[in-house]
């Protein structure tokens, strides 16, 4: 690992946080405290939260991999305390919109088609589509790493979706897909949960605009674990080959690559700054692999235990309850 590298996280310790953290290997270092120390401090701000990182990406970037560098040198650079000994929380508390991309893995879409007896579907960019999004809300829908989460109550098919996050940096409008991923600050891991028994409203037409409910099957409270940090893009390695696998108590249930997204990350990106400006702290869920409960006919009950892990990322632990 390179000697400036870090993770950027929100922490809880003590009577302090959520704050902004950098890991470093099993310690973790205050954002505002280690800036102030080099007296690097900003007019826009100090750096206490992710939030405040990212809106000051260009200016904290550095500073920050100036820390990392430092504190590899020498571990008594920076005040630090054990990461064993603090609470991750979503390393972005909040989110100001979370896209979630749907049907944007080649192996899921064959899965759901062959579950659903329907033909296999061409890639959508052979019929010139664009990639689709849909939002959920941030402060209801987001948990962190090791948060308990309380399944819904009207519903009994909960499902699992593991996928990678792309963290924004920088304000995008109108990007191109050649420039779309210089606007990101990093990448991190959600579990995009869906109550698949609530896609639909009962007693109205299929063809109707007002059929689906989309509301109920994707916004629920908790229905968003996010983390365990952010790790900076240019850390990650080459984003579209990323392995990525979600296990259910140990049990591995999704096993596959970005290397099947069917729209890259700066594709979506550059689609979706063609219809609105994305700001700092706005995240994009990309998709989800094949391996989900909805084919496997399986759905979350309480007591089970969540983990996906992403290639050069980490892992995102999260257990279930009624």
């Amino acid at each position: 690992m390179p000697s400036t590298s870090y993770r950027l996280a929100s922490y809880a310790g003590g009577s302090a946080g959520p704050r902004a953290g950098i890991v470093i290997e099993d310690r973790i270092i205050d954002v505002e405290r280690a800036l102030a120390s080099l007296d690097t401090l900003t007019a826009v701000g100090r750096g206490a939260t992710v939030l405040e990182v990212l809106a000051q990406w260009d200016e904290m970037h550095p500073r920050l991999r100036q820390v990392a560098q430092a504190s590899r040198r020498s571990a008594n650079s920076f005040e630090s305390l054990a990461l064993e000994g603090v609470r991750l929380c979503a390393p972005v508390l909040y989110p100001g919109t979370i896209f979630c991309a749907g049907a944007n893995y080649r192996d899921h879409v064959a899965e759901m088609s062959r579950a659903m007896n329907l033909p296999e579907e061409p890639d959508p960019h052979s019929l010139g589509l664009k990639p689709w999004h849909f939002i959920k809300p941030s402060v209801a829908c987001v948990r962190g790493p090791g948060d308990r989460i309380a399944l819904p109550a009207y519903s009994k098919k909960v499902d699992w979706e593991a996928e990678i996050a792309v963290v924004m940096g920088r304000a995008c409008r109108n990007a191109s897909v050649e420039t779309a991923l210089s606007h990101v600050a990093g990448l991190s891991i959600v579990n995009d949960l869906s109550a698949r028994d609530h896609l639909r409203r009962a007693g109205v037409a299929p063809d109707s605009p007002f059929h689906f409910d989309w509301v109920s099957q994707k916004s629920f409270d908790g229905a968003l674990p996010f983390g365990p940090w952010i790790v900076p893009l240019e850390d990650v390695g080459d984003p579209s080959h990323l392995g990525i696998r979600l296990s259910v108590n140990g049990e591995v249930m999704q096993d596959s690559s970005s290397s099947n997204l069917i729209f890259s990350m700066a594709e979506q990106i550059a689609h979706l700054s063609s219809r609105l400006t994305l700001h700092p702290g706005d995240v994009i869920a990309t998709g989800t692999p094949a391996g989900c409960g909805a084919a496997r006919g399986r759905f979350l009950e309480p007591g089970d235990r969540v983990s996906i892990w992403v290639e050069n990322i980490g892992t995102l632990t999260n257990e279930f309850t009624r």
